[in-house]
């Protein structure tokens, strides 16, 4: 192989010659230069075609690495629906994705928070559609026909959603029965009733005075502690009477004033008749037996007609509703007790007692477990009603509800003179001045009120005893110490800890579930010591 340069300068030309030339050459000896053979073509090196090539290939290959992602995306898509039944069509996508239950993952959370952020209308007609019931139809049908992602996202969403409904409904009913059975009167009271009033009618020890007539000046003697109840329940009174004297370091001094209506004083009579209580005086007096001025007995009435307006008002707008949209607030306030007269008498105490200036007023439904004498040596410092208004779980609570549950702070006249965070003060245990009563006639400021709430179209508050005491007392009543009253027993889920119901001179069973129904809880009287003619009834 030999190599030829042109003498002429620098590298113009380069020639490979051949083998056969080279020999040739060294055979014919000395002479001129033979002429070079031309170069093979196709060993020709043309640096020019080099660069367009590889400008070619580096825009080329994005394009094509755009398009390979787009393809593998397609199939991560095709293979989760189901078109995609055998592995083989997905071999290639997971040979290329690597984890396909992370993508999977992902693909399944998108869809989840599609089908929550789904509209109102959506959310409906995929409820409508769907009539899966359970979550064993929902895998079969899963199974059956391999829906996509999305489709099950939003089926599993309106079979969950239709069942929450569902719930929801079964809870308020449920809630709204339980009301309704705490209203019946038990077997066994009714036929205590009847058996007293028979009593009454053929033994004459239960016809005999109450009080005796030697304790007849203790009754205005304001020497004594008075005890007011107002109540129609013969075993209740029983036991508010038995469970304070118990509890009292002087039974000697304490004087109970019973007020019932006609059809329950023979039965209530005949009890305390048979059964006296030793030490304590026990008067009886039926609402009958009252001889109030004619104007006392318009203001009644008046009342009473305001409280059955208010009630049926209620009513119409719950029966316009479904039962399960109702307010819990309405089901208690729409409580037979509230068109009770004897509810409602509380306020025309001073009426009731003229002779009196202080009482302690009880309700029927609670147990008294410790000496209540103190209550009498308080100072309201001139307001007329003590009661409890802080609670033991601090500032940031409230020992029942706040005015917010009883009054309607939409309307004008409720929200310019009320906090509506306000907590509300108890009733069931009150100390009742009747002299700063009468000074500040808030008996008549209650009723006045009661024609505002008329003009308002009866909706500056709720039906119940409280709501309209609370407008009417407001700025009379002077806070007591917590510990002379725990309310909230009674109800299906009560928060009151075994510690303050021990601690507590007085229990209250607010609730629906009064101890002498069948829905009262068990533990909550199992656990008390009850007085003796308590169990004895």
């Amino acid at each position: 192989m030999r190599l030829y340069i042109s003498a002429s300068t620098g590298i113009k030309k380069l020639t490979i010659s051949s083998s056969g030339a080279a020999a040739a050459a060294a055979a014919g000896g000395k002479g001129p230069h033979p002429a070079a053979a031309p170069a093979n073509p196709g060993r020709r090196i043309a640096s020019r075609a080099v660069l367009p090539a590889v400008l070619v290939l580096g825009l080329a290959l994005p394009f094509l690495f755009v398009r390979v992602a787009f393809l593998v995306l397609e199939s991560a898509a095709a293979c989760s629906s189901s078109s995609s039944s055998s592995s083989n069509d997905c071999f290639g996508w997971r040979f290329f994705s690597g984890n396909d239950a992370a993508l999977l993952r992902e693909e399944l959370t998108r869809a989840l928070l599609e089908a929550k952020e789904s509209n109102v209308n959506d959310e409906r007609q995929g409820m409508e559609s769907s009539s899966l019931e359970s979550f064993d139809e929902l895998v079969k049908e899963m199974t059956s026909r391999r829906p996509d992602i999305k489709e099950f996202a939003f089926k599993t969403k309106a079979m969950l959603t239709r069942m929450e409904r569902q719930v929801h409904s079964a809870k308020r009913q449920e809630s709204i029965y339980w009301h309704l059975a705490s209203h019946g009167i038990p077997k066994g009271l009714h036929c205590l009733c009847l058996k007293l009033a028979e009593e009454y009618a053929v033994n004459a020890m239960a016809r005999s005075r109450l009080p005796p007539p030697q304790y007849v000046p203790h009754l205005a003697d304001p020497h004594f502690h008075h005890v007011v109840l107002i109540t129609d329940n013969v075993l209740a009174a029983s036991v508010v009477i038995s469970s304070t004297v118990q509890n009292s370091a002087k039974p000697e001094k304490l004087v109970f004033h019973v007020v019932t209506d006609k059809k329950t004083y023979t039965a209530m009579h005949a009890w305390f008749a048979i059964n006296p209580v030793r030490l304590a005086v026990v008067e009886v007096k039926g609402l009958h037996q009252y001889d109030w001025s004619q104007e006392v007995n318009i203001r009644v009435k008046e009342m009473i007609a305001f409280q059955r307006l208010l009630w049926r008002h209620f009513y119409r707008n719950l029966k316009a509703e479904y039962l399960d949209d109702a307010e819990g607030k309405y089901v208690e306030a729409l409580s037979p007790s509230n068109l009770s007269l004897l509810n409602h008498l509380r306020v025309f105490i001073p009426e009731l007692f003229p002779d009196l200036n202080k009482v302690v007023f009880l309700d029927d439904d609670l147990i008294v477990q410790r000496d209540l004498s103190p209550l009498w040596e308080l100072n309201l410092k001139g307001k007329g009603v003590g009661a409890v208004v802080n609670s033991w779980c601090g500032d940031d609570c409230c020992p029942g509800r706040q005015y917010k549950d009883y009054l309607n702070f939409s309307h004008p006249t409720i929200s310019s003179n009320f906090d509506s965070d306000r907590c509300a003060w108890l009733y069931g245990l009150n100390v009742f001045d009747l002299a700063a009563w009468r000074r500040s006639n808030l008996t008549r400021n209650y009723l006045n009120w009661l024609k505002k709430s008329l003009n308002s179209g009866l909706e500056l508050w709720i039906p119940g005893v409280l709501p309209p005491a609370l407008i009417a007392f407001e700025g009379h009543v002077h806070p007591i110490d917590p510990s002379w009253h725990l309310a909230g027993l009674g109800h299906r889920f009560p928060d009151t800890q075994e510690r303050l119901v021990e601690a507590a001179a007085v229990i209250h069973f607010s609730g629906p579930a009064k101890p002498w129904l069948e829905i009262g809880s068990p533990e909550d009287i199992i656990s008390l010591e009850l007085p003796v003619d308590s169990r004895r009834t």
